[in-house]
């Protein structure tokens, strides 16, 4: 696809800032952000006592390292609104997690943090090619989950025509590109292949439909899913990452100019990669988990936030901003089986090389007897005989043998065999006892 690079006088003046500039701009929004979390948050002064800092301990930016971490449990453990930093009068609006695993986390915005979202998200899809005007199909969902209305917020905030869609009703997602003709929609991977996939049935051709660009986030995915994705749609398939904890969509962003992973928007979210068991702070360029602090956030500043996604940091190239490279694996993803270290995305990058299995899968962990077993299932793709789905199945087996280290049993069913996500895919069922 063509690229849609911007004019220097489209991008924001603290897009092309030196890297000292930037710095400077960091440790000045770092000191407010730990002195408001510190005086306001009850959670951020016991654990700074704690760890024995002050935020006026911070004097450079590698001082950070020295402040304690914020976990997914803190916020539980404070739930509802115990880790607001404002009055809760305050908060315009609350997101909250889905709450599968315990309480939701709830996040808190004020009007100037939601101000911050839409500046930011609006930044981002200008990075990925929209520009004003254009018609945006937002189908991440609406509500709790933060994807939709950042999405929707940022998008009107750069001038575009939001359909504000969300997820689900597939036949109407197909049947809206079809007579809104939108230039760019915002969903997951995984639900893009699912429209493309009605679109096919109900006679379309993906290829031939409006779509140029296509923002995916909220789930991890493989670069061969993306060329999947743009071979389907003959769009970009660009990146975004966010997480409602930091901010929600929208704190890091892939430029359609260079796809060479995500610039992380520093001048509002400050990264650093840890060591995911030590907690050590890693050189630029080594691979281990994400952390961020917000530097800006006023009703939930979060300091030092373990996301568990596993990356590195990388330098500047299409902004003056430092990127992260792009997040296929989380460590809380990671299932041991058998004493060997998997992620679904190993699965899905072996799956997408083979032409005869079709970009579906899930992942069962059972234990029927002693010992952990792994069953991955998969969908031929259509036209492929049974005699072919097997063929792929005992293929797909051998190399997650070979190159994964763990032996798995590979079932291929049939077309449509396994259940569409319509926002997040769920990759791994667990059956284990509990």
């Amino acid at each position: 696809m063509t690229a849609k690079s911007p004019r220097p006088d489209e991008l924001e003046p603290i897009e092309r800032a030196s890297r000292d500039e930037l710095a400077a701009l960091q440790l000045s929004r770092l000191r407010w952000t730990l002195q408001h979390a510190y005086d306001h948050v009850p959670h951020y002064r016991r654990a700074f006592d704690a760890k024995g800092v002050h935020p006026r301990d911070l004097t450079a930016l590698a001082d950070l390292a020295r402040f304690p971490f914020t976990v997914k449990t803190d916020l539980r453990d404070s739930y509802p609104f115990g880790m607001f930093a404002v009055p809760r009068e305050q908060v315009v609006r609350v997101h909250a997690s889905s709450g599968t695993t315990g309480k939701p986390t709830v996040v808190g915005y004020t009007r100037n943090d939601i101000d911050v979202w839409a500046t930011v998200m609006a930044r981002s899809i200008r990075a990925a090619g929209g520009r004003p005007g254009d018609i945006v199909q937002v189908a991440y969902g609406y509500g709790l989950f933060t994807g939709g209305l950042g999405a929707h917020y940022g998008a009107e905030r750069l001038g575009c025509t939001v359909i504000p869609m969300s997820g689900g009703q597939t036949e109407k997602q197909v049947q809206l590109i079809a007579d809104f003709k939108p230039a760019v929609i915002m969903v997951t991977p995984s639900y893009m292949l699912a429209i493309a996939e009605e679109m096919e049935r109900q006679g379309m051709d993906p290829k031939a439909c409006s779509l140029e660009i296509g923002i995916f986030g909220a789930e991890p995915w493989t670069p061969t899913m993306r060329a999947a994705i743009e071979a389907k749609l003959a769009m970009d398939a660009i990146d975004i990452y966010g997480l409602s904890e930091v901010i929600g969509p929208g704190v890091a962003q892939e430029c359609i100019e260079t796809k060479d992973g995500l610039t992380v928007w520093e001048d509002h979210f400050y990264p650093e990669v840890v060591h995911p068991e030590t907690g050590e702070v890693l050189p630029e360029g080594e691979k281990g988990e994400l952390v961020f602090t917000s530097l800006t956030k006023e009703a939930l500043p979060i300091i030092r936030y373990r996301t568990r996604d596993l990356t590195r940091l990388l330098p500047p190239t299409a902004r003056s901003m430092r990127r992260i490279e792009k997040i296929t694996g989380r460590s809380d993803d990671m299932m041991i089986i058998r004493g060997v270290n998997v992620f679904p995305t190993q699965i899905e990058e072996l799956m997408l090389k083979d032409a005869a299995l079709a970009p579906h899968y899930q992942i069962e962990i059972s234990r029927p007897h002693i010992m952990d077993e792994m069953t991955v299932l998969v969908e031929r793709v259509p036209g492929a005989g049974g005699a072919d789905g097997d063929a792929a199945g005992r293929r797909l087996a051998h190399h997650i043998k070979s190159l994964v280290g763990v032996s798995a049993e590979v079932k291929v069913l049939p077309p449509n065999g396994i259940e569409r996500s319509l926002g997040k895919a769920k990759r791994i069922v667990d059956k284990r006892p509990k």
